[in-house]
């Protein structure tokens, strides 16, 4: 006989933080299938594999503390809507787009374990059907969840095989020659923690964004769009500066964002009667962060889930993620490479830098030392003084499928934080998908800032003489 309450295990300090009274951040995944969906089929996957995951058969305690281990239903967790496709007819995309934006109002139950996924076999300008998961925050991070997706997923060229793990490599640890590099590099990494500290303690305190026209918002609601551009025109722009992909996306949104907001200063300008003969409408002295997320994983790349939900595993399932405070650099550029070279500049000093450790370590210590309550509040804090959220993750290298059904693309966001504006990038074989999440009484037309961030990736492109090296 199954017991209702087998055991019990805490929590990490990253999980608390995501369950928080008032933070309640869920992760949602969805996912572009290149044919309509048999419902059986998953939920048959999921009767014989859920219960061999602690974390998608445990419920919260009730204090929120430990996971309990419970018997799941897997009916409660599954949902397909009957709709309509004449009456939705080409407008598959918005339809998409609305029911998720609804299911950001309806909280997950917490009697059973904190996941959904609901099926629509709707027609969308990527895909034939959609399926979006949504799952707690607490449950484990973006990594966590890649990982569990492609344990069950093969490729699509070949059915029996697994997808490729991505390279996996231990993160570059600096090799010094000599006493005085040692001591140099050494100060060079206290000063940086040191200051990144600092800055983040005053925005604690009061450090906050400029008052910009993507700054505050009172929607609970969220509204999530996604866009896909290719992988090719990213690594070649990746390879002619000998930059990294985050460089060059970190680039991108600079440049995206610089653009959007002037044309919004713009719009304010005309509404008010303001001389609008200048390009740049910008204010000068904008400050503009956004909290980048940070894998504290000491390897670099996907797991096996065996090897993630090992004891002791070095790359361990959960939520082992924490952020950096990444000031954006917002500004008209004649040339749009500048975006670039600014994005890498400010994020090799970062790198240089144990704040994101720290930041993880720290929380840790204020929630055992003075509770959720406590914890939560100081978790809110930078997030309330800054403007967005940046991820990137990797995704797989090669077209994947479930159950024979291919995945068309894969785009996951998040909501339960204040920020009104998130952006996440996932690579998927050949596609990078661009994943925006608003809320939509700040951002009510995110589909411009995606034709920014095109043609700022156009430009760059331009700069370089790559324009003939087209690869859509």
């Amino acid at each position: 006989m199954w017991k209702e309450e087998e055991e019990e295990e805490p929590l990490s300090p990253m999980a608390r933080v995501f369950q928080s009274p008032g933070i309640d951040n869920c992760i949602v995944i969805t996912i572009g299938f290149k044919a309509k969906i048999n419902v059986e089929v998953i939920l048959d996957d999921l009767k014989h594999n859920v219960s061999k995951h602690p974390r998608f058969s445990s419920k919260l305690s009730d204090n929120g503390a430990r996971w309990i281990k419970t018997k799941v239903n897997v009916e409660d967790h599954v949902f397909a809507p009957n709709v309509d496709l004449e009456e939705i007819g080409e407008d598959g995309d918005d339809f998409v787009d609305d029911y998720i934006s609804r299911l950001t109002v309806v909280p997950l139950d917490r009697s059973r374990p904190l996941w959904d996924i609901h099926i629509l076999n709707v027609k969308t300008s990527d895909a034939e059907a959609v399926t979006v998961i949504r799952s707690h925050h607490s449950l484990g991070d973006g990594m966590s969840l890649m990982s569990l997706l492609l344990a069950s997923t093969r490729k699509t060229s070949n059915l029996e095989e697994f997808p490729t793990m991505t390279t996996s490599s231990k993160r570059r640890k600096m090799v010094f020659h000599g006493l005085i590099l040692t001591i140099f590099y050494a100060s060079k990494m206290i000063w940086n923690t040191i200051a990144d500290f600092f800055l983040l303690f005053v925005t604690i305190l009061f450090l906050k964004d400029t008052e910009t026209p993507l700054k505050g918002g009172v929607s609970i609601q969220k509204r999530f769009s996604h866009r896909i551009i290719s992988l090719d025109d990213l690594k070649l722009i990746k390879n002619a500066m000998d930059m990294t992909i985050n460089d060059v996306l970190l680039g991108v949104t600079q440049a995206a964002l610089s653009g959007y907001l002037n044309r919004l200063y713009g719009k304010q300008n005309v509404e008010n009667g303001a001389s609008t003969s200048n390009r740049n409408n910008l204010p000068s002295k904008l400050r503009f962060r956004a909290g980048v997320a940070v894998n504290l994983r000491p390897n670099i790349g996907f797991k096996p889930m065996a090897d993630m939900m090992a004891k002791g595993s070095k790359c361990r399932w959960g939520n082992y993620i924490s952020f950096i405070v990444f000031p954006m650099s917002i500004g008209l550029e004649t040339d749009a490479l500048v975006y670039i070279s600014k994005a890498k500049s400010t994020m090799d000093r970062k790198k240089h830098s144990f704040h994101s450790a720290l930041v993880y370590i720290v929380t840790g210590f204020v929630f055992k030392t003075f509770g959720a309550k406590v914890g939560a509040a100081l978790f809110k804090r930078p997030v309330l003084h800054t403007t967005a959220s940046i991820s990137n993750i990797v995704g797989p290298m090669e077209e994947i499928s479930f159950h024979g059904y291919p995945i068309a693309y894969i785009a996951p966001s998040s909501y339960g934080h204040s920020q009104p504006l998130v952006i996440h990038f996932l690579s998927y074989a050949k596609k990078m998908v661009i994943s925006i999440g608003v809320d939509p009484t700040v951002i009510p037309d995110p589909h411009k800032l995606f034709d920014e961030m095109e043609e700022s990736l156009q430009a760059m492109k331009a700069s370089l003489g790559l324009l003939d090296d087209v690869s859509h």
